[in-house]
């Protein structure tokens, strides 16, 4: 059985007691020890909310926690452990492996058969973990070996599997407000042991609200950027913090976005409800959204036209030859002029007419497709080349439509089961005004009334 050494690094178990303040980041130095040290999250730990009470209560269950980077995952999971007086074992998903993970494991077994602590395995990125890494953790969580608390800034519903839900529950921790984020920023600025009170600097209000600005709701930029700006500061020779320096000291603003998470598809959300609601504006807004946060500019542009098949439709077919226009002129010329196109897509598909009655039609056919199965196609529609083939009806009764009166045959096309079935029902929105005309046309026709 694997033994952690009593020196592993703290990848492996809980970080010891620090020496000296200057030994971490001011982030990691000033992460709170305590519930009452912990800044946010008033939903989960404020009074008589339950994580609060499970925090009383000494007994830990198993969590995930779901939030943007920067909201207090790690914090609740370490005061958790440490309310509980429990072995703490961390884990990165991202920066180790199973070996690693097996041996916190063993670490875990052997302090229960030893009748010592409770184990807190804190795994961060957990959604990193495929389905079988993370079914693995079933059996060790069933036995109570370890009390697992995952950390995930996506969305548990998609990149979590169902047994490994059912058995912790989901805790979402939202962005910090903007007073949260002057709370944790003044306390460094104060504290004299963690922070950087022993420097004694003043502040601009100003340079609070820039450092509350660029941070986004997220706590590590915040005291990231703020001793960024103090070294800066110290390195001018100034004992007062201006907004100045913290721009100068942070360079630019960053958008908080995860191209491949929750953000990302909130943003992608917002544009195309929008677009739909013929708002160009919001449209043009969120779009560009997701291209300063670093999303590809294509795969803005193939959400386009998707829009403009599934919801501009009929009513405006040119609107999808300019979706599709824009895509391949923003794969021609790129960033940042590739934006021009996309936004003279976006102006055009948020102000054109709407139907998705092509789209309902595609849905209501495939619902029969997967409802009846293969039905078999009707004698009259298929080829004859043979003579067998003729023989046994192929094609009998097939009314070549350009020598029909009007180019409409009087028999039917789908399969008997399914032979008065109207998928398609024409609006009259723009251009399938005329489509709903000719279609009453055919009708007529083929019920006799023409």
């Amino acid at each position: 059985m694997a033994r952690v050494p009593d020196d592993h690094p703290s990848l492996f178990s809980a970080p010891p007691p620090r020496a000296r303040a200057t030994d971490a980041p001011l982030a990691e130095r000033m992460r709170p020890q305590t519930l009452e040290e912990f800044v946010g999250q008033g939903h989960l730990v404020g009074p008589q909310r339950a994580l609060r009470d499970m925090i009383a209560s000494r007994r830990a269950h198993s969590l995930i926690l779901w939030g943007p980077p920067g909201s207090g995952k790690t914090s609740l999971a370490r005061i958790i452990a440490r309310s509980t007086d429990a072995l703490f074992l961390a884990f990165s998903a991202v920066l180790s492996g199973v070996k690693e993970l097996r041996a916190m494991i063993d670490q875990a077994y052997a302090e229960r058969q030893r009748g010592g602590r409770p184990a807190v395995l804190f795994v961060d990125e957990i959604h990193r973990f495929n389905k079988a890494q993370q079914d693995a953790f079933l059996p060790h969580v069933e036995s109570g070996t370890v009390v697992l608390i995952g950390a995930t800034t996506e969305n548990p519903s998609f990149e979590l599997t169902a047994p490994l839900l059912s058995r912790a529950s989901v805790v979402v921790l939202q962005p910090l407000n903007a007073g949260d984020l002057r709370t944790i920023a003044e306390r460094a600025l104060q504290d004299r042991d963690r922070g950087l009170g022993a420097i004694a600097f003043s502040v601009d209000p100003d340079a609070l609200e820039a450092l509350v600005d660029f941070a986004q709701g997220d706590a590590r930029v915040l005291l990231n950027t703020l001793e960024s700006t103090a070294a800066l500061a110290t390195q001018r020779d100034q004992r007062h913090l201006t907004r100045q320096l913290v721009e100068d000291a942070a360079q630019r603003r960053v958008l908080r976005h995860d191209k491949s998470g929750d953000s990302h598809y909130a943003l992608a959300s917002a544009l195309i409800k929008s677009l739909r609601g013929s708002d160009p504006d919001a449209a043009l807004y969120w779009m560009l959204r997701l291209l300063e946060a670093g999303d590809d500019a294509l795969f803005v542009a193939r959400r386009l036209v998707i829009f403009a098949a599934e919801d501009v439709g009929l009513a405006d077919p040119q609107a999808l030859t300019l979706a599709v226009a824009a895509k391949d002129a923003v794969a021609f010329v790129g960033l940042p002029e590739g934006r021009i196109p996309l936004a003279q897509a976006v102006v055009y598909l948020a102000t054109a007419p709407r139907s998705n009655t092509a789209y309902t039609a595609m849905l209501a056919a495939a619902a029969d497709v997967a409802c009846h199965g293969a039905l078999p196609v009707p004698l009259h529609l298929r080829n004859a080349p043979t003579g067998l083939m003729r023989g046994l009806g192929y094609g009998a009764g097939y009314q070549y439509a350009h020598d029909c009166p009007e180019g409409i045959p009087e028999h039917a096309h789908l399969p008997e089961l399914l032979r008065d079935r109207r998928y398609y029902r024409a609006g009259r929105q723009g251009v399938e005004g005329a489509i709903a005309a000719r279609m009453e046309a055919i009708e007529r026709r083929r019920a006799g009334g023409a």
